[in-house]
This record gives C-alpha cells, structure tokens and sequence, in this order.
C-alpha cells in the first residue's frame, strides 16, 4: 500500500489566504452547446453512447432512442433552457445556487430527456404529477419557489395554466417550456459528446425534489443531494445485477421515488433499455407483454401482483397456449415488489409458475430510499415468509424500543424543502431519521409491521400489526384485496375492523362469522376482525397504496352503516 499523502499547502497565486492553487480558478471554463459538465452519469451516458444500444422504447408516445439520440436531445433541450429563462436565473444557476424546475409529464421518452436536461442545466429537479389541477400544482411551484415548468405534451394545459397562476401572483419571469418540440433533433456523432474538464459538479448541493404523500398533512418536498442521482443509481444496479442491454418494462408513475430510482436511472446507467408503457396499468396488455419472453426486469407493487396473478388465473391458466405466459414470467430475471412484502400464498403462486423464482422484495421511503432488500443472491438462500429482507449494504439501521425504524445512509435527504422544523423533527438526536414504520427483527431478517399511525393497533391490551392480519385474510382463496384498520371503541380500545373486495368469480357474499371461521387456524383470537365490510373497490394513490387515512372513516362511520357487520363476544378477552 502507498503512503498517505500529506495535505498540500500550496496556495493559488493572488496570495497566501486563497484556497489551494486549482487550474479551473485562472483559466475560462470548459463549456459550449456540445460539452456536458462534470458528472458521473453524464460520463457514463456519454461512454454508452459510443455503443450502438437504444435506451427508451417509448410505447405510449411513439419514440424510440439510442444513448446517441438521447444524449443529442438532453444536450438541444439544456440549450434551450438556457436561451429562454431569464438571465438572471442562469446566472444563479451557473453561481450554483438553488435554483428549482418542475418537470411534468408521464413516464415517458419526454420524461427522460427533460430529467436528464436539467441536471445537465444545473438545476433543481421537481417532478409532480400530470395528473393534478392547476390549483394543486400551484402549492408545488410555490412551495419549491419554481423558475419554470418544462411540460410533456399531453401536460401543455396544465403548465400553461400554472404559469398564469405564478405570474399572476408576482412572479412575471415563470415560464413554460415544451419538451416535444425539441427532441429527435439531428443525433450527433458520438464524438462530438464533450464531458467538461471543470470540476466535477458539487455532489452536496440540492439536485431532485420529491414530494411526500401528503397523507399526514400538506405534502413536504423531500430534498436530495445531487450526489444521490449517481448513487442510487449505482447501488441498486450492483445489488441486482443490471448490465448492458438488460430491459425493464417501466409501468410505474414518475412523480413518486420508485418510478426514477428503481426503473430509470439504474438503467440509463448501466446502459440497460427502458421500455415505456404509461397511463392505467393494464393487466391484460402486461401479460401479453411478458408473454413475449424477453424481459429482464419488471417492477411493482403488491395491488399490481395480485391483479397479475387474477387474471392469469381466472382467464390465461384456461387457454391452450398457458404455458406461454408461465415461460414468459420466468425469463423475468428479477421481478421486484416494493412498498411491503407480498402475502404469503400470492408470493407462493407466482414463485410456482416462475419456476422457482421468488418476487424480491424492496422497502424504502421517500427520505431514505431503500432501507431493506431481497437481492437475488439472498432469495437464493431463502428469506421467511413476509420478511422484507436484510438491511442494505452500507446502511445505519436500529430500532427503537417501540420497534421504529430509525436510519442513516447515503440516500438520507438533506432537508425539507422550506421547512426547517419539520427537518429537524423528523430527525432523533443521533441524527436518525424517524420513518414512523414499525419493525420486528428476526435474526439478520426484518419484518414491517406497518405504520405507527395507522397499522399499528391497540385493541384489549395487544398490539397488533393490521399488515399480519392483511397478509392472513389475502391468503384467502376468494379475497381480491384488503384492508385492515382499528376502529375507535370504548370497551377495546380498537376494534380490529377488515375492508375486503371478493373475487366476483369465486364469491358474491361473505359474512363476518364466515371469516372469522376461515381465518381460525391462522390468527390468534385477539387477532380476529370484529367488523367487517365487503366493498368494490378500495381506493389507492398513484404508486397503487390503499389510502387507510382517508378510507377508515369512509368505510367505518361513527354513525355506523348498514354494510357494515359486527363481531360481539359473550366474553371478554383482554390482557389487561
């Protein structure tokens, strides 16, 4: 091993209190309309652009691009940001100070090329839904105090009608900029792509913003370093084996953390092959897409996975050509799961047709991003039934004597976006982040319990995880989907209360006592749903969460309802 160098003490040469002498402080800088700045994934993307691999297959929106192609409109598009925002902007922008952008659109081609612009621009990337009403959109842009919006085509209206909200309200430089009209330029040479030999862009100052749920109050803009646009993408490229050529088929939307840190950035740095397939998720179109047997990756969630599996098995099993689909599902390298471990039976049914090949489960959040995960060599070695997995390589995790995950990596966030109370709140005082999910750890194995607000119930002097109970009753033959919250009662406490939605092809009706009989063998009694109620449908967000919050009142009233049935014991069972 070499000998550690000794600090240097050289100085520049307008006098002895300068920081150290670097070259870029006495010459001009290294920039022009083909020259992208210093940053890993520029050099990366610059390196697979000299290869003759396509990068996104856009179904929905009819693109399709190489790394060359790619690269040309991410370059065209930076220059034109340039050209229109006011200079006073720019000039911030290249004085790296914060300076944030909305990016709206669907997952997509446009998507993509505008990502990747504003971080060759400098900025601050704030993604928000397509989806949202120009007053909603509105609380973003002020919130993140935006420059601009740059807008997919199918977004036009909305960004229009943001800007003449913003300037309305005394911002008169915000403006609009769509993306379509610059991409498929003329693809340059892959020697005319210049990485700049400045210094490399400060990994510490702010380069993304994604906002939280919202579920507990007005959304908070979660800030991440630049650094994390690099490193996430590395990690989870490592940890699952990506490489070249792979392709992933991206269902997911992308103002939420899953849709760029999990489907897109490990891709486009690995050199892998996004194909694009946004709006609604479509069970049917995704099965004959994985008939196809030549995906290498698929992400969801675990609404996505039970839909799948229905509709292989009340339609698909039945045809002549079945075999297909099951071959396609297996070529799937990695199929992922995030947001909570699948129930046991459905993780079951699609490790059979798979050949052996379980979903790998991933748990994250929008602070820290992932936390836990089953990689490929560790479901090799078998993970228990429910468990998210080991902590990540490199991750700071304890739990506190209530069971909350507390934790510290490389992807934490660095504040929240104008507000730094609620930072530091949300920090214990070692500095680790309070994630309010609730865990149990068995051996090197962890286990989420749910929620401390929501999944977590207290009911006779128990505590009791809504998720175990969710997993039990999904294990079900004749449940499509369930929700399993505590419902506000003087004698218990809570009362442990079930939403189900039954599969219309195997029942039409379910009574309390019925379940209860069903589930005996697997739930202790103090477990057991008191009330339940069969619903149609339950409502979720865009990332395919049931939303508890909002439905637990809904389904549940105070005043009661009709639909709603109720379990009442001739004893009393409590540890109290």
């Amino acid at each position: 091993m070499p000998p550690a160098m000794a600090p240097s003490t050289q100085t520049a040469i307008d006098g002895p209190m300068s920081l150290p002498f670097d070259r870029c402080d006495h010459i001009s800088r290294h920039i022009g309309p083909n020259v992208f700045p210093n940053f890993f994934l520029f050099s990366r993307l610059v390196r697979w652009a000299h290869k003759p691999l396509t990068a996104v297959r856009d179904l929905t929106f009819g693109f399709e691009a190489s790394y060359a192609q790619l690269l040309t409109d991410v370059l065209y598009l930076r220059n034109r940001l340039r050209q229109l925002l006011d200079p006073s902007i720019v000039q911030r922008i290249d004085q790296e100070e914060e300076v944030f952008i909305l990016l709206l659109g669907p997952a997509g081609y446009e998507f993509t090329v505008g990502f990747l612009a504003l971080i060759a621009l400098g900025a601050v990337i704030v993604p928000i839904s397509p989806d949202l009403p120009v007053k909603e959109a509105t609380y973003f842009a002020t919130k993140s105090q935006a420059a601009a919006v740059i807008t997919a085509e199918r977004c036009i209206d909305l960004g229009t009608g943001l800007q003449e909200e913003i300037r309305t309200s005394g911002s008169p430089s915000f403006c609009t900029l769509s993306i379509r009209p610059h991409l498929m330029q003329p693809c340059l040479d892959p020697s005319e792509f210049l990485v700049s030999s400045d210094r490399y862009m400060d990994l510490n100052k702010s380069g993304y913003v994604i906002f939280t749920s919202g579920t507990t109050g007005p959304p908070k803009g979660a800030v991440k370093r630049r650094g994390f646009l690099y490193d996430v993408a590395s990690q989870f490229s490592d940890q699952h084996g990506i490489s070249e050529g792979d392709l992933v088929l991206h269902t997911l939307p992308v103002h939420h953390a899953t849709g760029i840190t999990v489907t897109l950035l490990p891709f486009l740095w690995s050199g892998g092959e996004i194909e694009f397939r946004s709006g609604g998720f479509d069970t049917a179109w995704t099965w004959e897409r994985i008939r196809r047997a030549d995906l290498d990756f698929f992400s969801g969630v675990p609404t996505i996975y039970m839909r799948l599996m229905r509709h292989y098995e009340q339609h698909l099993s039945k045809l002549p050509h079945a075999a297909q689909y099951a071959a396609g599902a297996e070529h799937i390298r990695a199929m992922l799961c995030g947001t909570s471990a699948l129930p046991r039976s459905l993780q079951q049914k699609w490790t059979k047709l798979r050949g052996g090949k379980p979903i790998l489960t991933r748990f994250g959040g929008t602070e820290f991003g992932n936390g836990f995960t089953v990689s490929p060599s560790l479901a090799q070695q078998g993970v228990p039934d429910g468990s998210v997995g080991k902590k990540g390589p490199g991750v700071d995790l304890i739990l506190s004597n209530d069971g909350e995950i507390l934790i510290r990596n490389t992807l934490l966030f660095s504040k929240y976006l104008n507000d730094e109370r609620a930072t530091l709140d949300a920090l214990n005082p070692d500095g680790y982040f309070k994630t309010g999910d609730i865990a149990r750890r068995e051996g090197d194995f962890y286990f989420i319990l749910g929620r401390a607000s929501i999944d977590i119930m207290k009911s006779g002097g128990y505590k009791i995880s809504a998720l175990d109970i969710e997993r039990e009753i999904m294990g079900l033959e004749y449940v499509a989907e369930a929700m399993v919250v505590g419902v506000e009662d003087e004698e218990f406490g809570q009362r442990v209360a079930a939403a189900i939605v039954l599969r219309d092809d195997l029942r039409e009706k379910l009574t309390l006592d019925e379940l209860r009989q069903d589930l005996r063998s697997s739930l202790a009694g103090y477990k057991m749903p008191t009330i339940l109620r069969v619903v149609s449908e339950l409502r979720k967000n865009a990332t395919g969460k049931v939303i508890k919050k909002a439905l637990v009142n809904e389904l549940f009233p105070e005043s009661g309802h009709d639909d709603v049935q109720r379990w009442v014991s001739r004893k009393v069972s409590s540890k109290l």
